[in-house]
């Protein structure tokens, strides 16, 4: 049994939302409110009863709840028979599609929950709805409200008082809910029917509507079918001194690794913990014997300070005499702060001088919330197993008695907190080992794991297979009066099994620590002269973009257009700076570009993608419309070279000039500059061709000639960040300029912009491989 998929409705800005589940580990990836805590707090407050609050609604969805409050309200000065019905708030209800995967041999776990009895295998899905428990007693209950502060305003305005602008609770639905929600809402659940199935639309998820009048399932559904644990992301190392806290539910958590070591020994491991076993015996000995010493250790130590407490009339002839004993348990050596404690070694490994201890809090906070997380994981691991002495207990509080649940689902916010990269990549890795590593468990299916994963880190995303990542995507609203929203995406279906395009991406994210799937916008560029220079010309004409997460990737001309599904699924608005890479035909060599001479491009992505022309005279026209792709909710464009209009010869006239690569582009733009520099290298070879070059052509077949064959583009990169200057004396090329300024204007449209419907993909997304 596993789950395969959940989808979630009106639970903040996920308005509708499918996310499929991994068999393993699924991850979490997206960037910056995007909706990846909102649906792992929907997990907990479904799955893991965590409470809700006004705020865990749908924002617009309040528009509407608020209209249904009014209409009660007139109902009732209309003194006519009140509608009262639980179908008005159906759609506005936060809820969550639980879709379970149950084999023929598990059908006695989810007997309880069958939706017809000719159901046999597969999908079994339970819909967890936070709904009014009664609609007639929270139509009573806010209709009564709203009156009894009604008529206090009136009486008191009838005494004289000026109350225009007195509001008093509840103004709105809202405003009675924000105190009442927990009196009149709970979670209950609903049977739903695998044949009504529907898949998402645009990203959308489609859920089944309930049938009139279905009634919810008594008790917990999941009860006694998945164990939930949880590590959230607040884990709060700095304060040492502060020994623990309460979370939400009312539960207190440690904070230090002490903490979390006292914790797992009382639970699996503490021999004064309802039965004893032969091995716990000598451990009780030791305690017994320690107590006498340490008691008659306190009653000589306290003798003079208990006299004068007596000398001074207390505790009294009639009261009690006090004394001094101690009971000593195992777990009190870890309660303090230097119980866990860090062992320094000597160079060598070996402690020359006796073992040399550090406390806990003197250790790194990644250190700390390394080891957190694994005793975290092992107690989440021997909890469900019911290792050691939590068996009996666990026999003793739980109807299902020794009988673990069949699915153990964890959850985990941000690990990479406090954690650098390395460890942040050999935890994800060992996570879902260390959760597996127990006897019963390791292969067996009929006892699975599923570890959800919300992440930050381009560290942690590197290390896990794509099939398991779900991407978060903004999304703007779909109606005037909606809110932004959030669909996930399923990256393991974006390139389909196989292909050439997929296994090019995949190999090329492993290799790249990319950080794509955190972006607001992405720059792809050609080579390394680009990706040096770029992020200098951001910094120095572009600041607004600095204040973006802007993913910069080195991908080449030949093979941006290799990320074409990838970037249309993300709905990432992307800058594409590329090469014109004129050529004579399409199987001829490379030429330096010119009008008029029947010359194509080889670049893929300039003939399949944006803006799909494969004549250079069709490239070199092009309007900037062209130069844009618009999917609806996001654009893509394409910046290459064009041509250039500047002094070569003569300061009276201007010659033509035609780029073909970024290095002769940023020469032709900046001409007086490089006459003028007295560098040597690549720099020096294209001054020289500047100063022999008699003609447009002349320069343009010299400055091809040093690319074709001694440019050094990446040092020529670098010798140009070392110039110096206020302002920097580098102007970008005209083609760059121009789509960094379009990138600007994209990140400037404001969320709120109502979204217009995608246009259909090509049935070709990959273009020509």
């Amino acid at each position: 049994m596993y789950i395969e998929f959940v989808e979630i409705q009106n639970f903040r800005k996920l308005k509708s939302i499918r996310i499929d589940f991994a068999p393993r580990t699924t991850l979490f990836v997206g960037p910056n409110n995007s909706g990846k805590t909102s649906a792992m707090e929907a997990l907990r407050c479904f799955l893991d009863h965590q409470s809700f609050t006004t705020n865990d609604f749908t924002l617009s969805n309040w528009t509407h709840i608020n209209g249904i409050g009014a209409d009660w309200i007139a109902q009732e000065d209309r003194q006519g028979s009140p509608i009262i019905s639980l179908a008005v708030w159906e759609n506005l209800l936060p809820c969550l599609d639980l879709w379970l995967n149950v084999d023929a041999h598990e059908i006695h776990y989810v007997n309880h929950v069958l939706p017809t009895l000719e159901w046999e295998v597969g999908k079994l899905g339970v819909r967890l709805r936070f709904e009014p428990k009664r609609v007639d007693e929270l139509y009573k209950g806010f209709v009564a409200a709203f009156r009894r502060s009604s008529e206090a305003k009136i009486a008191a305005m009838q005494t004289g008082s000026v109350l225009q602008s007195l509001v008093l609770w509840p103004r709105t639905m809202q405003d009675f809910l924000d105190r009442e929600l927990g009196k009149h809402f709970a979670v209950r659940a609903h049977i739903l029917d695998p044949n009504k199935v529907g898949q998402p639309v645009d990203g959308i998820a489609r859920p089944q509507a309930l049938p009139a009048g279905n009634e919810p399932v008594d008790g917990d559904p999941l009860k006694g079918l998945v164990k939930i644990d949880v590590i959230p992301a607040e884990r709060d190392f700095a304060d040492a001194d502060s020994r623990d806290r309460v979370r939400g539910g009312g539960h207190r958590e440690a904070r230090k690794l002490s903490g979390q070591l006292r914790s797992y020994y009382d639970t699996h491991l503490n021999p004064l913990v309802e039965s004893l076993g032969p091995t716990d015996l000598d451990a009780l000995e030791a305690i017994q014997s320690a107590e006498k010493i340490f008691n008659q250790k306190l009653r000589t130590s306290f003798t003079a300070a208990l006299k004068e407490l007596e000398n001074l009339g207390y505790p009294g002839i009639k009261n009690p005499k006090l004394t001094i004993a101690t009971k000593i348990g195992l777990t009190d050596g870890l309660d303090h702060d230097a119980a866990v404690q860090y062992e320094v070694l000597s160079d060598d490994g070996t402690a020359r001088f006796g073992p040399l201890h550090l406390p806990e809090n003197y250790n790194g906070l990644g250190y700390q919330n390394l080891i957190l997380m694994v005793f975290r994981l092992m107690s989440f691991r021997d909890g469900w197993m019911k290792v050691g002495k939590a068996a009996k207990t666990s026999s003793s509080e739980k109807p299902e008695g020794s009988f673990p649940p069949p699915l153990h689902l964890v959850l985990i916010e941000e690990p990479e907190a406090h954690l650098h990269a390395q460890v942040q990549q050999v935890f994800i890795n060992k996570a879902y080992e260390l959760l597996r590593d127990h006897e019963k468990l390791g292969k067996n299916t009929k006892l699975r794991t599923q570890l959800i994963v919300s992440t930050h880190s381009s560290h942690v995303a590197h290390e896990c297979e794509f099939a398991g990542l779900r991407y978060f995507r903004r999304r703007r609203p779909l109606a005037a009066g909606e809110v932004p929203i959030s669909t996930v995406v399923n990256l393991s279906a974006v390139f389909g099994d196989g292909t050439a395009t997929q296994r090019f991406v995949t190999r090329y994210l492993k290799t790249t620590h990319c950080d794509l799937f955190f972006a607001d916008a992405a720059i792809l560029v050609e080579g390394p002269a680009e990706r040096i220079l770029v992020p200098q010309f951001v910094r120095k004409g572009f600041e607004e973009l600095q204040q973006s997460y802007i993913s910069l990737l080195e991908i080449g001309g030949s093979h941006a257009h290799r990320l074409r599904s990838l970037i249309e699924h993300l709905g990432l608005t992307t800058l594409v700076i590329t090469d014109l890479d004129a050529a004579e035909s399409a199987a001829g060599k490379s030429v330096v570009p010119g009008r008029g001479k029947g010359q194509v491009t080889r670049n893929a992505t300039l003939k399949t993608w944006v803006p799909r022309k494969n004549q250079l005279d069709d490239l070199l026209d092009a309007k900037d419309n062209e130069k844009i792709r618009n999917y609806g909710g996001f654009e893509v464009r394409v910046a290459y070279q064009f041509p250039s209009k500047a002094h070569l010869t003569d300061e009276s006239s201007t010659t033509e000039l035609f780029p073909n690569t970024f290095e002769d582009a940023l020469v032709y733009d900046n001409l007086k500059l490089f006459r003028n520099l007295k560098s040597e290298g690549t720099i020096g070879n294209f001054r020289n061709a500047l100063e022999k070059g008699k003609s447009a052509q002349d320069v343009g077949e010299r400055m091809f000639a040093i690319l074709e064959k001694s440019a050094k583009k990446a040092e020529f990169a670098l010798d140009l960040l070392e110039l110096e200057g206020d302002p920097w004396p580098i102007v970008p090329p005209t083609y760059i300029g121009e789509g960094l300024a379009w990138l600007r204007d994209q990140l400037r449209r404001k969320e709120n912009e109502i979204l217009n419907p995608s246009p259909p993909h090509d049935a070709d997304p990959d273009g020509a491989e």
